[in-house]
């Protein structure tokens, strides 16, 4: 993942890099080459193209492969409903994403909400004393002024 102001080094190898040709792909995940351009065609595995418009698959891409063929071979489902899992579990990821980014931007804002509320209550004058709810009572209070002495 790259971080903000790092310049990522172009020939860092990672797991979305697309380096095997499709030879090579064929080999890694236990299938035909014929079998990979099929997958290509029906949009199961898209794997990035050089200019020359060849096909050069990264190991993310060698990995679906595996998975479409486990799924295929020992699940017995076919193609059309593998791409729809492959698409049911992309919108997943996509959605985990943007759940967490959310989460992230909640934190972000209760944390901005907490440092101007107690900026606020380092505001307080000190004079001030909280406002404390009366309760009501049903008590009668009587009062009688007191008596003056008489000037007799």
């Amino acid at each position: 993942m790259d971080t903000p102001g790092r310049r990522r080094n172009p020939y860092e190898l990672t797991e979305e890099t697309p380096v095997y040709v499709i030879s090579v792909a064929a080999q890694l995940s236990g299938l035909h080459p014929q079998t990979l351009r099929q997958y290509d065609r029906l949009g199961l595995v898209s794997p990035d193209r050089t200019a020359g418009r060849g096909r050069r698959y990264s190991a993310r891409d060698i990995e679906l492969l595996r998975q479409v063929q486990q799924l295929s071979q020992d699940e017995g489902i076919n193609l059309a409903g593998i791409k729809r899992i492959i698409e049911l579990e992309n919108h997943v990821a996509a959605l985990q994403s943007r759940v967490a980014e959310l989460e992230s931007a909640l934190d972000g804002a209760a944390a901005t909400m907490r440092q101007r509320e107690a900026a606020v209550h380092a505001s307080y004058r000190r004079d001030l004393v909280p406002y404390q709810e009366v309760q009501q009572t049903s008590a009668l209070v009587v009062w009688r002024p007191k008596r003056q002495p008489s000037a007799d």
